[in-house]
């Protein structure tokens, strides 16, 4: 199966009875030794080739195991939100109830990456919790009016099941959850009316690559607080997925096997390169458990290495029921508040800049083209629509597009979104099955904090790789890179540590600003469009021309366009070809140019002529 790009061989992945893939190479035949070079290279390029690209669906098991390690992978993100909450909504000593939210923010991830999936963007992008939300959420909480009274901080003065506690801690995750429902619908506003989907035609490289580098990048705080935990087991962790993930990634196991045809046998399957993560956290993890079993880990939870053990979290798996339904408005009807509202306005506007840079970064990692305007539109619509349905089930957050599952992508080279899809199913079963999740929550600290070291380095690099489609021997191009990325980083830092002078005396204005102005890559995106945008410089030099170029390439190797980004179940055929629709910002275009407008095909060509 070797396929013609640019004039050159591509060795590809070829599929064998389903159960396992090998290295097609068309150079078999001795070559002269001119052409010893081409073969080098193209065995290079076939190390870096996608073992499933984005309409491929893998075996089932195969699908199974890499939805599990999505879920792993999002896991210590979406686990954190509802346990970071609990101090604030007076649960520090309710781990039942704290169990309970966790097990409603996987349920509705489930639905919604589902969603986002099938109808939304339709790339293979797990959707969960978002931090964004979280400073809002707890600045509106810290009001007078819903601190914590001092009792419920004292385990012995707390009886979870009085109704003077349950309306305690109810009353304050109703009125997060109105605040929360009441935004969403302005994210379900801008994806459906096409305001994004406009915004993009101003979008180039300059503007995607600071945004998706300072989704990585300012996380190294929380990624070394995790690590940090204890050193040596995050370093073991790191250390076993770089190992599987880029040493061994093109060694094939024999694994026993069967097929009608060759009934029981052994395959070659490259089981390093698909599951490095997953087997990276497994074997670390089983470490911790033979260490906390052993006594080799301090019992003291003052002494540094103690949350490295597997028992830690005991209580929750010891709390939590079998099967628990989490089903809409089982906390209460919810509540609403301008402060709220505006506040979490500000997570809803930080949260749609970092997912439109994270439709790129999967769509580049899963070999998809880059999304167009229609399944961008779609995209933050459906993501509005997640909110919304967090809101109204209560997980005390909204849902957003995750990072550290765009970088699962670039490390396992594994894009398909059925597997996605596996990861969305499981996520729901374990909104069900609350003991099973509450089995996974007892992952240490340490081998989460080894997971992210290697997970936010990638996404950052995801954002840098942008930058080779525009002139970065432009002085113009390299100040817009160096002055977003830098802003990025500095102005979120002074923000945080001098919130007192950006008090206005208006606290929703406040919450809005603190929001934005802490959030990296809003500020840096902001800087790279609008300098990249008013600073004169020539298309080719912007590296616009490039980006759609490359896209043009991208369909010779990649699947086509409508089969990515049309809507499923034949509903894009069939029932958007009136010509009327082409006016709604969320349908597919029928039009046999990709994404590239057709006033500038003619541009696109002539830069074509003019580089060769």
């Amino acid at each position: 199966m070797i396929q013609e790009i640019g004039g050159q061989d591509n060795p590809t992945f070829e599929i064998e009875d389903g159960n396992h893939y090998h290295i097609m190479s068309s150079y078999d035949t001795k070559l002269p030794g001119a052409v010893k070079k081409q073969k080098e290279c193209a065995i290079d390029n076939d190390r870096n080739k996608l073992a499933y690209t984005v309409t491929d669906v893998p075996p089932w098991y195969l699908c199974i195991f890499l939805g599990i390690q999505h879920y792993l992978t999002a896991l210590g993100g979406i686990v954190a939100i509802p346990l970071i909450l609990s101090k604030e909504l007076c649960l520090t000593h309710d781990p039942l109830t704290q169990s309970h939210l966790i097990s409603t923010i996987f349920f509705v991830s489930g639905i919604c990456t589902l969603l986002q999936v099938v109808f939304g963007v339709r790339l293979p992008i797990l959707q969960g919790g978002t931090f964004a939300f979280l400073t809002p959420t707890l600045a509106m909480l810290s009001l007078p009016k819903w601190q914590c009274p001092d009792w419920t901080q004292n385990a012995s003065m707390v009886n979870a099941s009085s109704p003077v506690f349950v309306e305690l801690w109810q009353s304050r995750i109703r009125e997060v959850q109105g605040a929360i429902m009441v935004a969403s619908c302005f994210q379900i506003f801008v994806g459906f009316s096409g305001l994004i989907g406009f915004l993009m035609r101003f979008i180039g490289p300059l503007t995607i690559a600071p945004t998706i580098t300072l989704i990585g990048l300012p996380l190294f705080e929380s990624a070394g607080r995790d690590a940090g935990s204890h050193w040596g087991i995050s370093a073991m962790t790191t250390f076993f997925i770089v190992l599987f993930s880029q040493y061994l990634r093109n060694v094939p196991l024999p694994i026993p096997s069967y097929s009608r045809n060759k009934k029981c046998h052994f395959s070659k399957i490259y089981l390093f390169q698909i599951f490095p993560v997953l087997l990276g956290i497994a074997i670390s993890w089983l470490i911790c458990f033979i260490l906390t079993v052993t006594n080799a880990l301090p019992s003291n939870p003052e002494t540094y290495g103690y949350f490295a053990r597997t028992d830690v979290k005991g209580d929750v798996l010891s709390q939590a029921p079998w099967f628990r339904f989490p089903y809409p408005g089982q906390w209460g009807l919810p509540t609403i508040s301008l402060a709220g509202v505006f506040g979490i306005l500000a997570g809803v506007i930080s949260s749609m800049v970092e997912s439109v840079g994270d439709y790129h970064a999967c769509a580049r990692l899963s070999g998809a083209p880059p999304p167009p305007k229609h399944a961008i539109n779609r995209g933050i619509g459906i993501e509005g629509i997640g909110c919304l349905l967090a809101g109204a089930w209560g997980t005390g957050n909204g849902t957003t597009s995750y990072s550290e599952n765009v970088g699962a992508l670039g490390i396992t080279r594994v894009g398909s979104r059925a597997v996605i899809i596996s990861g969305g199913i499981l996520m729901l079963l374990m909104g069900i099955f609350s003991k099973i999740g509450a089995v996974f929550a007892t992952i240490p600290t340490p081998v989460i904090g080894g997971m992210f070291l290697v997970m936010f380095g990638v996404i950052a690099a995801v954002g840098i790789s942008n930058l080779q489609f525009a002139d970065m021997n432009s002085s113009r191009n390299i100040f817009i890179v160096g002055f977003s990325i830098f802003s990025g980083l500095t102005i979120p830092n002074w923000v945080n540590n001098n919130t007192e002078l950006l008090q206005t005396g208006i606290i929703q204005l406040d919450q809005v600003i603190l929001v934005l102005l802490t959030t990296g890559m809003f500020v840096g995106g902001f800087f790279g469009f609008f300098l990249d945008n008013t600073i004169p410089g020539t298309k080719e030099e912007r590296g616009i021309y490039a980006w759609k170029e490359v896209h043009g390439e991208m369909s010779d190797d990649c699947p086509d366009i409508g089969d990515v980004y049309d809507l499923p179940f034949g509903i894009g055929t069939r029932f958007c070809t009136a010509s009327w629709l082409k006016y709604i910002p969320f349908c597919p275009k029928p039009v046999k140019q990709t994404s590239v407008d057709a006033q500038e095909i003619g541009e696109v060509d002539k830069y074509k002529e003019t580089v060769h």
